[in-house]
């Protein structure tokens, strides 16, 4: 894929913190004074798109914001679709996780996911939410792509959501 049709769920750590606003906070919850005292919260703002994720519960800040940076990426993935026109599906990416009979080896907390998650999503919005045609297109089954939708609640809902806005059936 050419760089300018790279989805920003798909950037590597630096590129993608490249592109954000970062603040620290200060939060309340797990870990006594210490987290009173220092900013070990961390907020990610996406500059070119708005969207935003926060992680608040780890101890360092460090460790917050490699979580944050994780929620960003899922977050983008839902909430930007990419440019790329169909034809350049499926990605590199994508290929390597699909195996020869359709299924897509990924849990929801690898690193890789929202990469997948923003592809499956471009591709089924490309499609006009024909889950067979986006299939087809992604090289694996319908059920496969339904089964890594189920693994993010919000992408399910908002699938759904376009489909009976078109007088689709949800998915289920």
């Amino acid at each position: 894929m050419s760089p300018e049709h790279v989805h920003p769920a798909s950037l590597a750590p630096d590129a993608l913190l490249a592109q954000c606003e970062m603040r620290r906070l200060r939060r309340s919850g797990p870990g006594g004074q210490h987290r009173n005292k220092v900013e070990t919260a961390v907020q990610l703002l996406h500059i070119a798109s708005g969207i935003l994720a926060e992680a608040n519960e780890r101890r360092s800040q460090a460790a917050n914001r490699s979580v944050a940076l994780f929620r960003l990426r899922v977050n983008l993935a839902l909430g930007v679709r990419g440019s790329a026109p169909i034809e350049t599906h499926p990605g590199p990416l994508w290929r390597q996780r699909c195996g020869t009979r359709g299924q897509i080896a990924i849990s929801a907390e690898h690193e890789d996911f929202p990469a997948l998650l923003a592809e499956v999503l471009d591709v089924i919005g490309l499609s006009d939410d024909d889950l067979s045609r986006s299939a087809e297109v992604l090289g694996c089954t319908p059920s496969q792509l339904v089964k890594l939708l189920k693994k993010e609640p919000r992408a399910l809902e908002q699938i759904n959501r376009r489909r009976r806005e078109l007088g689709l059936h949800a998915i289920h």
